[in-house]
């Protein structure tokens, strides 16, 4: 995201399902996050007031909402956030996304119109390993059958406030930790249509939106 704006992304309480909270005809600025007096963060229970479903395959989980009707209600405690990730995670990318989804270069795609569903939880069967690039990007390495895949990571937890450069320490700290064992469930998401450097059409690229570890789910920008 470009610096002072963000994506929002989670599950609604009573049916399990994702959601995406969006603005009609702008993006969600970061005076959204708790951090400053809004009401989006990591475990937050949200009440977004009246909302308008505008989803459209694949991006089926969007609606729109005031943000002045929206009330941050509590945050969850950890056990129940990880409990409420695993119950609504998937072991496969397939059993998310369908089959429209195709491996592409070293990411996978969905074709604009085509798929089920942009958002979903992975509890990956083998442990990613994520790391910082010579070029300062964060990427994670993910297999998950049939695909290979090194896929950017959009977590804000994990970037300064410019939204570009990268809380090294943080990420170094987290990839430690999966690598010694600890769980981890993945928040994967399709980004908008974009024709990448290249390619002929535009496509909605598949990225790691956040990483949520189980001995620490809760963990917020602060």
């Amino acid at each position: 995201m470009r610096p002072g704006y963000i994506c929002v992304a989670g599950l609604n309480l009573e049916t399990g399902k994702h959601i995406r909270p969006i603005l009609e005809g702008a993006q969600l600025g970061r005076d959204l996050l708790v951090r400053h007096g809004g009401p989006f963060d990591i475990a937050s229970v949200v009440d977004l007031g009246a909302t308008r479903h505008t989803g459209v395959p694949p991006e089926t989980e969007d609606y729109v909402f005031d943000p002045n009707n929206a009330t941050r209600v509590k945050d969850m405690t950890p056990e129940k956030f990880w409990e409420l990730l695993v119950k609504t995670s998937h072991r496969s990318l397939g059993k998310i996304f369908g089959g429209d989804l195709k491996q592409k270069s070293r990411g996978c795609v969905i074709n604009v119109g085509k798929g089920k569903t942009s958002l979903g939880c992975l509890c990956p069967s083998t442990p990613p390993e994520m790391e910082v690039t010579i070029y300062d990007k964060i990427r994670i390495n993910l297999t998950d059958s049939p695909f290979t895949l090194n896929l950017s990571v959009t977590d804000l937890r994990l970037y300064k406030d410019d939204h570009v450069t990268p809380r090294r320490k943080v990420v170094e700290q987290i990839a430690k930790r999966v690598k010694e064992g600890v769980g981890v469930i993945l928040s994967m998401g399709l980004t908008r249509p974009w024709t990448k450097p290249g390619d002929n059409a535009p496509r909605h690229w598949l990225q790691v939106n956040n990483i949520h570890l189980e001995d620490d789910p809760t963990w917020q920008l602060g």
